[in-house]
């Protein structure tokens, strides 16, 4: 089973996710680190305040630091001293060279501040001697983060929110699009254009939407050929009962007239067994084109068949020579012995008729490997080599069928064709080169197997 467009929506759900958590990630942590640096103004304002506590300091001026370091205090808020970092090592102890070349006793204006904790670090400015020290409570003003609530509002909500609606937008653009020629399409079909095809235009597409086209294409397809079948069924029904109907109006009128009846009653019950006959076999016909029926049902023996079939044709055409080569038994299981009968009538009767008086009709039924080729040759004029596979189209009759001398309206091989396929065989046909026509037909021992023509 076809599942390509499962494995499509979970591949691109699960690329998706994955890209969103990795996108979030990595904004969220990106953002964290640039939002926990001091901003490069107050850097610099940080760092003016130790270069002029650092010149108070070497100016000896000890109330001027002491004042400058009040009002820095009250105008941000905060604290702020000048200090020492004299260590002395107790109990022999040694200090090391990091000690002696003086430490921090806050946090460089370039580090980070963590953003987390809700009191503001100590900033340290040192003085060139390495040992003072200026310290300052980092004002509220220049901690970084403000916007960190609304920052990780929008990694959490906002951006999620739209990944998915973006990746929404992707899976339904890729499911709707064939749904919509698929639509498009059905919207044109029950308007009637029949050649309608949704497939092709769907490109390299191999999922379950395009094996739904490939369905819809198959349906139309079958469904086109049957409304086209039934039209011209129809159209040539009207066509051939005209000329009947024309016939007998004329009869009726002639009755009317007070002319004789007895000259008129053999022309109309030949004028309607004809009509009826063709509308037999035109609802015959249209039953197996529409319905495709599967004949196997029946187990007969073929010879036997013949044998009946053959008798009847003899009866029918005692001037011609029906030469028969049949074994003594051919069982056939899982076929239908009426439309056998009927399709081997059709073609023996069609043989007969175009075979002059006195004529050769050779009838011969060999066994093949899983199944029989029963081969009908007649010494008629034969057919025109364009003309082989028209012969069974429905109400096709060649130019000698027009001029001959019975009223056939060119269903019988038609049928005998479309029974023949019912009951999983096939039939064709060639000229022979002695003159005449071959009809070949290849009947399946049991249904199933087939070969090919």
């Amino acid at each position: 089973m076809n599942r390509r467009l499962l494995w499509k929506l979970c591949a691109t759900l699960a690329l998706g996710t994955l890209a969103l958590v990795w996108v979030i990630t990595f904004l969220g942590d990106a953002t964290e680190q640039q939002m926990s640096l001091i901003a490069e103004r107050h850097r610099q304002t940080l760092k003016a305040w130790g270069r002029t506590a650092e010149r108070l300091h070497r100016a000896g001026d000890e109330r001027a630091l002491a004042a400058w370091l009040k009002e820095l205090q009250e105008r941000e808020d905060t604290w702020a001293a000048v200090v020492r970092s004299d260590i002395q090592p107790l109990a022999g102890s040694e200090l090391t060279q990091r000690f002696r070349d003086g430490f921090r006793l806050g946090r460089s204006e370039e580090w980070k501040i963590h953003l987390y904790f809700d009191e503001n670090p100590i900033m340290e400015t040192p003085f060139a001697d390495g040992h003072t020290h200026f310290l300052v409570r980092l004002p509220q003003r220049m901690r970084p983060g403000a916007y960190l609530n609304q920052v990780k509002l929008f990694l959490k909500v906002a951006l999620p929110l739209a990944v998915l609606i973006a990746l929404s937008l992707v899976i339904y653009r890729h499911l709707m699009r064939p749904l919509r020629q698929l639509e498009l399409a059905t919207r044109q079909f029950s308007d009637g254009n029949l050649g309608v095809r949704v497939r092709a235009l769907l490109g390299n597409r191999n999922d379950e939407l395009a094996a739904l086209a490939e369905t819809f294409d198959r349906m139309a397809e079958r469904t086109g050929e049957l409304i086209i079948s039934q039209r011209r069924l129809i159209a040539d029904l009207s066509h051939e009962l005209r000329t009947p109907l024309t016939r007998l109006d004329m009869a009726v009128s002639c009755v009317e007239e007070g002319i004789d009846t007895r000259h008129f009653l053999p022309r109309i019950r030949r004028e309607c067994r004809l009509m009826r006959d063709l509308v037999e076999d035109t609802l015959t016909l249209a039953w197996l084109e529409n319905e495709q029926p599967s004949l196997d049902r029946d187990s007969l023996d073929l010879t036997d068949l013949l044998d009946s079939v053959l008798e009847d044709a003899r009866y029918e055409y005692p001037d011609h020579r029906l030469h028969a080569e049949l074994p003594t038994q051919a069982a056939i299981t899982g076929s239908s012995q009426r439309a056998l009968a009927q399709a081997i009538e059709n073609v023996i009767r069609n043989a007969c008729h175009y075979t002059p008086v006195g004529g050769r009709v050779g009838i011969a039924l060999h066994q093949e490997p899983g199944g029989y080729r029963l081969t009908v040759e007649d010494e008629g004029p034969g057919v025109a080599a364009e003309q082989l596979e028209r012969i069974f189209t429905p109400f096709f009759r060649t130019a000698q069928a027009r001029d001959a001398r019975s009223g056939g309206h060119g269903l019988g091989l038609a049928l005998a064709r479309r029974q023949v396929e019912a009951a999983g065989g096939w039939i064709a046909a060639e000229n022979r080169d002695a003159g005449g026509l071959r009809m070949t037909l290849w009947l399946p021992r049991c249904r199933g197997h087939r070969t090919l023509a």
